[in-house]
């Protein structure tokens, strides 16, 4: 056994017999090096793979802790309430049906898969991608359709390609989904920022931005946005494309939460693009499954093959084991029958939330929760770091993300604090909300 492993066991043993109890820190980096007799970073390792497993969690500058809590007689219950991730509920997720799905697509794709596939994506994907979309009020052709290898692939290209319109800066909304920031950070990409608050962002302010700035996109998540959970109207598209238009900038539309509309009449931005000004990326990585890796984008013609020539020297082509298998999901009307349980899934959860925040009013907690979908956000009065907040998290069994990485450095606060709802049942949010509550009201 590795030494890595040693510790790992070593660790989960005295989580079951109770001699490592709920809350109590565990030995430092160095101390239990020493008595493994191996480097620090081993025993990092270690217990990086046990935060991950929600054995042990952490507070900065002061070390690694046991997570859960013990019942009346002292026994440990594992009972840490998930209100960090951004994963689907893998106890949702229609394993054996896609698993069906993956059978198939070998079959479909067993020549394909022994030679090297189109850049663009799986041909058969592709139309039923093209089929797919207009249950979103999409109308495409399957030719401007392009798979990447999940949408993080698809922000770093676009992040590093040119644009028609000759321009260089990146203006995303603050805050914003972290992976983009990350994405213009070590892509070098020039990025500017406008504040996007539970009533959207100021118009006046996109216009100037949009005139002075240099913009080649604006990157936006119109609805159920991440981390605000807030969603434009129908007024505020119109008007984002039409200074779209006037100012030729390009709208990268990041569609990911699409799934759980409960509004038909919700079009996205690209519904309402006359001037081709709108990128459209789904992902079904909120919806199925992150490990699958496969989004879908629609691209203007004069971007896509500047696009391919990216993507192409980036991975070849996307996995056709995955491409395959969704086009099966898709094309097998499995999809629809889960994409309706998953959002009634999301939207009871979100109405258990707003009514157990109604029923715990807090002064100075200002809330935004949409109907449905992964997030919803707080908002705090006062900039409180989340280190201070952390500890008392922990204690009372809530993990709950640091936001600050939602920010470009210039925007960064500790304002705000996203609730997700994807991993934490009814019962977990009735639960866990008052406890959320009055710690964030202690600190406000």
């Amino acid at each position: 056994m590795l030494k890595y492993e040693e510790i790992v066991s070593y660790i989960e043993e005295q989580i079951e017999n109770q001699t490592f109890i709920p809350n109590m820190k565990l030995p430092s980096l160095r101390e239990m090096a020493g008595h493994f007799s191996t480097s620090v970073g081993t025993v990092l390792s270690a217990y990086k793979y046990l935060e991950q497993r929600h054995k042990i969690y952490s507070i900065p500058k002061s070390g690694y802790y046991i997570v859960g809590i013990t019942d009346s007689r002292g026994y440990k219950k594992n009972s840490m309430i998930d209100f960090y991730s951004g994963a689907p509920d893998s106890r949702y997720i229609p394993f054996h049906d896609f698993q069906h799905c993956i059978d198939k697509s070998l079959d479909l794709c067993r020549e394909v898969i022994f030679t090297y596939a189109d850049v663009q994506g799986l041909p058969l994907l592709l139309d039923t991608l093209e089929k797919q979309f207009k249950q979103y009020q999409i109308y495409t052709r399957a030719s401007s359709i392009v798979v990447t290898s999940g949408s993080q692939q698809a922000l770093d290209i676009l992040c590093r390609m040119p644009f028609p319109n000759g321009k260089k800066t990146v203006l995303i909304e603050q805050p914003i989904y972290y992976g983009m920031i990350k994405s213009i950070y070590l892509c070098n990409t020039p990025a500017i920022g406008i504040r996007r608050g539970f009533n959207g962002v100021d118009f006046e302010e996109l216009e100037r931005l949009f005139y002075y700035g240099d913009i080649k996109f604006f990157y936006t998540i119109p609805r159920y946005h991440n981390p605000t959970g807030h969603s434009y109207t129908k007024a505020e598209k119109q008007e984002l494309l039409r200074l779209a238009g006037k100012y030729n900038v390009y709208i990268v539309e990041d569609d990911i939460a699409a799934d759980f509309d409960t509004n038909s009449r919700n079009d996205p931005l690209f519904y309402y693009d006359s001037s081709d000004k709108v990128i459209y990326i789904k992902s079904f990585s909120k919806v199925l499954m992150p490990g699958l890796r496969v989004c879908a984008l629609i691209l203007p013609d004069l971007i896509k093959n500047t696009f391919l020539e990216y993507k192409e020297w980036t991975d070849t082509y996307t996995s056709i084991l995955s491409q395959g298998s969704l086009a099966v999901y898709l094309g097998s009307g499995m999809f629809d029958k889960y994409q309706d349980s998953i959002r009634r899934l999301y939207m009871n959860r979100m109405g258990v939330l707003q009514e157990t925040v109604r029923e715990n009013p807090a002064p100075g907690l200002e809330w935004n929760i949409p109907d449905s979908g992964f997030f919803a956000c707080v908002k705090l009065k006062k900039d409180t770091p989340f280190d201070k907040i952390q500890p008392m998290l922990f204690k009372n069994n809530i993990r709950l993300m640091d936001t600050s990485k939602f920010f470009l450095k210039e925007f960064r606060n500790n304002h705000y604090y996203r609730v997700s709802v994807s991993k934490a049942n009814e019962d977990e949010i009735r639960a866990g909300i008052p406890k959320l509550i009055r710690i964030l009201g202690r600190y406000n």
